[in-house]
């Protein structure tokens, strides 16, 4: 059972990615500690399902997956430090506590991404 810190960080997150939601991408899982939005196949996105992002409460941290940072890794050249010292990999952020700065640069970058994603026709 996920603790109450994390719950917070989960919706606060959650905040981030659901202005897209109906527009273009839907909540293919929406549960209580699992929100992943996702598009449909494009002519761009060769025949697959386009995964946008999401937030996943794990054991210990909160996941966060952004996956125009992944297909398009300059959107990270102008990312705080602070904001790279949470990366684990190429498109997740790990959070163990709440940090407005962060949630504010993290939400920035996802509208860009959302943006870059619908220019490249990825979401429609």
């Amino acid at each position: 059972m996920p603790n109450d810190d994390f719950k917070t960080i989960f919706e606060r997150v959650k905040r981030i990615y659901q202005p897209f939601q109906g527009k273009g991408l839907e909540a293919s899982i929406n549960t209580e500690n699992d929100f992943i939005l996702t598009g449909p196949v494009t002519s761009a996105t060769r025949g697959r399902e386009m995964w946008f992002g999401g937030v996943q409460i794990k054991k210990n941290y909160v996941s966060c997956h952004l996956m125009s940072v992944y297909a398009f890794p300059e959107m990270l050249e102008s990312a705080s430090p602070a904001l790279r010292k949470r990366m684990q990999g190429k498109s997740c952020f790990n959070f163990k506590a709440l940090d407005e700065a962060l949630f504010a640069e993290l939400e920035n970058l996802a509208k860009k991404g959302y943006e870059r994603f619908k220019a490249e026709k990825m979401i429609v």
